[in-house]
């Protein structure tokens, strides 16, 4: 056999190239490695949800992760969604987010979706101006969820899949919005139900008869002026659509919401501390959420002191009569988008609905 200088120039480069093959390797290794465990926890929900739209986005996802990975795209930085940013938190600025969901207690839960949202709304107050606003926001708003796009209605249960809680609605309402969502309460319709009747009942004023003729198997009507409603009218009364709209059903949604309020703040903690102890107690056993119960305490204080005339208390529907427009998504479903196809003017929306 011949002897082997390791000196010279032969031997040298073919051991740069075995070098540089067994790095390429162990690259490739870590990369698919890196890749695939991505890939398993971005599928999970679609796992649950199994169909072919969110899957074929899916697809489309990971091979550009891939991509990008194998090729160290250089401009990543600009592909940056923009519309989903988080926003920073303001100081003299409180943001809530509400949710209102069907249920496991709704004898439609299964079949309907038990933690898709049918409300959601967002109450913002300028601690300096005193100036609040309500927002509703609807439910077939289409945007990201995850790796793929769904309504924004999937978005709270997408979050408890991901065992994330209310943690991912809180922040994907904010990065749409522009706004910091500080806290998020959410009731389903028994909660909602319970709430109205342990506060005796709401009182709301109707300009004109409202009447649901096709969805509680019988006529469902309240005349134009003064009505007294138990928790079952008004759950009925929040939920039919049937005979008007989603964006008709919002402001119906207000205008209840208000009626809660204004029999919320006629507690006393002084005057009637055992009945205003029970309210709070059943806030706290009937609403999830990530405000503590003496917190609670302070949101219904809070609630006392906001002006609700109209020149400090904004409400605004998000609706195709102004920032949205219609149209069809997979499988021919209806949806809704933001005009100009970006959240832009949404977000200019909830900043100057405070001034």
């Amino acid at each position: 056999m011949a002897n082997l200088d390791f000196n010279t120039n032969e031997f040298k480069e073919r051991s740069r190239r075995t070098r540089n093959r067994f790095f390429l390797i162990v690259g490739f290794i870590v990369i698919g490695y890196i890749v695939f465990n991505t890939a398993l926890l971005d599928r999970e929900f679609d796992v649950e949800n199994k169909t072919a739209e969110q899957g074929s986005e899916f697809d489309a996802v990971w091979f550009k992760r891939f991509a990008n990975l194998l090729f160290f795209n250089q401009n990543q930085a600009e592909e940056i969604d923009t519309d989903y940013i988080m926003p920073e938190k303001e100081p003299d600025r409180l943001d809530i987010l509400i949710l209102g969901i069907r249920g496991e207690e709704d004898e439609n839960a299964e079949e309907a979706g038990a933690l898709l949202t049918d409300t959601m709304m967002v109450f913002s107050h300028d601690q300096l101006t005193k100036n609040s606003s309500l927002v509703s926001i609807p439910r077939d708003l289409y945007i990201k969820t995850g790796p793929g796009k769904n309504k924004i209605n999937a978005a709270y249960e997408y979050g408890l899949l991901r065992k994330e809680g209310t943690d991912y609605v809180k922040k994907l309402i904010s990065q749409i919005t522009g706004i910091y969502i500080d806290n998020v309460i959410v009731a389903d319709f028994s909660s909602f139900e319970t709430l109205i009747d342990r506060l005796g009942g709401i009182d709301i004023t109707l300009t004109r008869p409202f009447k649901e003729e096709g969805q509680w198997g019988y006529t469902f009507e309240l005349p134009a002026g003064e009505n007294h409603l138990d928790g079952q009218t008004a759950l009925y009364y929040v939920r039919s659509r049937y005979s008007t709209s989603d964006f008709d059903r919002a402001f119906r949604q207000q205008q209840v919401l208000f009626a809660i309020k204004d029999k919320l703040t006629e507690l006393s903690a002084l005057s009637d501390p055992i009945k205003t102890l029970s309210i709070i107690n059943t806030l706290n056993q009937n609403i999830k959420t990530d405000i503590n119960i003496w917190g609670m305490k302070e949101i219904i204080d809070l609630g006392k002191e906001v002006d609700t005339s109209p020149a400090a208390f904004k409400k605004q529907v998000l609706s195709t009569d102004n920032l949205l427009y219609q149209t069809t998504g997979p499988n021919e479903i209806y949806i809704l988008l933001p005009q100009g196809d970006n959240f832009s003017q949404v977000k200019q929306l909830f900043q100057d609905i405070l001034k």
